[in-house]
């Protein structure tokens, strides 16, 4: 028995090294990658907010005012500090830049993974430090930071070393005072320390901000007033109020049009409301064990008060992702992705391009430190359900076929429904690849790689003439000269691709959650197995076959030097043709229907919509008859991949149902009777 435990024991000792050492390869291939792309990248237009230090010849030299340029955003404090590098060669700066800030990152991660609030299991405080200098790396606010060459990760590790990796109140509030001296909003800090019980370290921040601010006023007279006088605290600096790129509350007002004394009157009022909030929920937290979190939260706060807030300057809602929030566990994932995605991917792939949506759009980094600062219900550490959430039910496994399916056991049917934020936002994200995968396999045009896809065009063609089913010129003629059945057919392949699937999601979402777990995977798996086609064989449909003599009935006669395809024609790639996910999409609402559809009448009209699809993208020439078939077989690959990885489809009787609805019903009392008193 002993052997068999330390044997078990040592397994799992030599499973976590191996994740450990992969984890840290992972990040260190995300920083060859952005040092790559920052040296890759032609001089002058690489670290150009450096420009300020760069004079003749190649040589740097501040000659004039810091902010003649208006690239450098810095305070004069920061300047000052900065001054001793005008003895450095251009090229020797760029290089020692890059790699010193990759070094600042790395030593943010290490800290950042260090003051995770205790106590934590052996496998999260090793893999701790390689997850978070990964996301670091992968983080726009660090990738800003690299690319522009911009000092905004020195002020957040100045915090985090004094909270978690100094002792002594007064070293820790001059660390924060001297942050507080190069990004001025960082002073909101001192709140938190005075509030913590921290008071000589919130007086030695106040005195440290003010001594450095007096010593750049002394050096730099001429810059200091320009940025606290003129600028108003660097308002102004970098680009104008408004732009986008500035996510604070007063470029949402400007934004929103508000302006004058009333946009001003606004912003301290709202600015006061949510510092005082921030600073006092951060307060708590800290309390708590948590100050990791009211670090998160404090940040998030000075975020939106500061009159800019630059793309490089939002690293703070980045450390906002250990906050715990939700009592089920299908619940728990769901803040922590949505701030890593909000941190790493671009607004325009999280929300699509309606004009309705762009107040949201344009604010979405500034909504989500507000959310994390004043409304977000983060779990306190006496929480029952803090270190326990409520377990997910999983349906009875159903027999397999095969001794090894499922290949991944652990991906068992969760009899609740996911949490629809975080479907949500996995379906945005991955219909934007697929976007963006979409239109780069053609080079990222309609132009590009036109002969390629013709030449393949006319393969398909040759193909069908041989299998006799070369019916797309005559199907589509015979529907162009009967009015009716055109447009029908013009009207169904136009309307029905999005909206048949997402509507067939939805009804499986709310009224059969296993299944949706199962039909949603099998269509990701199709879909996955589509870009592949898509970019290894890029295919012409007959319509854009001139010599073919097939009509455009949806877009109408093109100018292939200048097509229009739409409102869409700079985000589709029209030689995205084999296979058809047109069809095949129909064909997998077709087979979900009639699989679980419990009339023998609803799985008939099921299976009609893929019928009218392959009808339509034939007739309209859109699509070859072989990438119905292509579409086919991406779907069938599709099920099968989910059967192969999950296993059969969980059966969900209603003697489970009701005998998990009572686990459930005992479960959350039994938590609260548990949960430790104050």
């Amino acid at each position: 028995m002993a052997n068999a435990e330390h044997s078990g024991a040592t397994e799992i000792q030599a499973r976590l090294r191996v994740a450990r050492l992969a984890l840290w390869l992972v990040a260190a291939v995300l920083a060859l990658r952005e040092v790559a792309v920052v040296l890759s990248t032609p001089r002058g237009e690489r670290l150009t907010d450096l420009e300020t230090w760069v004079g003749p010849d190649g040589v740097l030299h501040v000659k004039g005012s810091l902010y003649d340029s208006t690239q450098f955003t810095g305070t004069p404090f920061g300047g000052l500090v900065l001054k001793p590098l005008t003895r450095a060669a251009e090229q020797a700066l760029g290089w020692g830049w890059t790699f010193g800030t990759l070094l600042l990152v790395v030593a943010l991660g290490l800290v950042a993974a260090r003051a995770l609030p205790q106590p934590v299991g052996r496998r999260t405080s090793l893999l701790a430090a390689p997850v978070a200098i990964s996301l670091l790396m992968l983080s726009l606010p660090v990738r800003n930071t690299l690319y522009l060459g911009q000092t905004s990760i020195i002020p957040v590790l100045l915090v985090l070393v004094a909270c978690f990796a100094v002792r002594g109140e007064r070293v820790s509030g001059l660390l924060v005072g001297l942050a507080a001296a190069l990004q001025p909003t960082v002073l909101l800090f001192a709140a938190l320390l005075w509030f913590t019980g921290r008071r000589r370290g919130a007086l030695t921040t106040v005195a440290a901000f003010a001594a450095g601010t007096a010593l750049a006023w002394a050096a730099l007279p001429h810059d200091s007033y320009t940025y606290w006088v003129h600028h108003i605290a660097g308002t102004g600096l970098g680009g104008p109020a408004d732009d986008l790129a500035n996510q604070s509350l007063h470029g949402l007002l400007l934004r929103l049009g508000v302006s004058g004394p009333l946009e001003i009157s606004l912003f301290l009022a709202l600015g006061a409301a949510v510092a005082a909030l921030g600073v006092r929920r951060a307060v708590r937290y800290a309390r708590d064990g948590q100050l990791l979190l009211a670090v998160a939260i404090t940040g998030c706060a000075a975020i939106a008060v500061s009159p800019t807030t630059w793309q490089h300057q939002l690293l703070w809602v980045l450390l906002a992702v250990v906050g715990r929030v939700g009592k089920r566990a299908s619940d728990r994932y769901v803040w922590p992705v949505a701030v890593v995605v909000v941190m790493t991917l671009p607004t325009t792939m999280l929300l699509p391009h309606i004009s309705a949506l762009y107040p949201l759009r344009n604010n979405l980094v500034l909504l989500a430190a507000l959310a994390a600062a004043t409304v977000i219900p983060f779990l306190s550490r006496t929480s029952p359900y803090y270190r326990t959430p409520i377990p997910a039910q999983f349906a009875p496994a159903a027999p397999a076929r095969f001794r090894r399916v499922p290949l991944l056991p652990f991906l068992r049917r969760v009899l609740t429904r996911p949490n629809l934020l975080l479907e949500l936002l996995l379906l945005r994200v991955t219909y934007a690849a697929y976007q963006q995968v979409r239109l780069a396999a053609t080079g990222g045009s309609n132009s590009a790689g036109r002969a390629t896809a013709e030449k393949h065009g006319q393969q398909v063609l040759d193909l069908e003439r041989l299998l006799h089913i070369d019916i797309e010129h005559w199907a589509n003629h015979a529907v162009v000269k009967v009015d009716w059945l055109r447009n029908f057919f013009d009207f169904y392949y136009e309307s029905f691709h999005f909206v048949v699937p997402l509507s067939v999601l939805a009804v499986l979402y709310w009224r059969r959650p296993v299944d949706y777990r199962w039909a949603r995977a099998s269509l990701g798996f199709a879909t996955l197995l589509a870009l592949v086609g898509f970019w290894l064989y890029p295919l012409a449909p007959p319509r854009l076959m001139p010599a073919l003599g097939v009509i455009d009935t949806v877009h109408g006669v093109q100018d292939f030097s200048k097509p229009d395809y739409g409102t869409l024609t700079a985000l589709t790639n029209q030689y995205a043709a084999m296979p058809s996910l047109h069809f095949g999409w129909s064909l997998w609402c077709g087979v979900v229907i009639a699989v679980i559809a419990p009339r023998w009448w609803m799985k008939g009209l099921g299976l009609l919509h893929p019928l009218f699809t392959v009808s339509a993208i034939v007739a309209t020439g859109n699509h070859w008859v072989l990438d119905a078939v292509g579409g086919a077989a991406v779907v069938a690959g599709g099920f099968g991949l989910s059967y192969l990885f999950q296993g059969p489809r969980g059966r969900m009787t209603a003697v489970v149902a009701e005998a998990e609805a009572a686990a459930d019903q005992e479960r959350v009392p039994a938590r609260r009777d548990a949960a430790p008193r104050p």
